[in-house]
């Protein structure tokens, strides 16, 4: 359709299994660029990534032409 716009935010969070303190800080940088390559090798664009020890904070812009679950 000619002339359509969509604009769609998700934030998303994941957390180790059973909350474990399992990301090592010396991890953080690398975690944070694999998964943001990932996220754009699909199309979308990353806004924010944060992970603590335990979770990780991601709020990305979300192209239409997937459906979540496959991303």
């Amino acid at each position: 359709m000619a002339n359509t716009y969509t604009q769609i935010h998700i934030q998303c969070v994941m957390a180790v299994k059973y909350r474990q303190s399992l990301i090592q800080p010396e991890w953080k940088d690398q975690l944070q660029k694999y998964i943001t390559g990932i996220t754009q090798n699909y199309g979308h664009k990353m806004l924010a990534i944060n992970n603590m020890p335990d979770h990780l904070h991601m709020f990305f812009g979300f192209r239409p032409n997937q459906s979540l679950s496959d991303l």
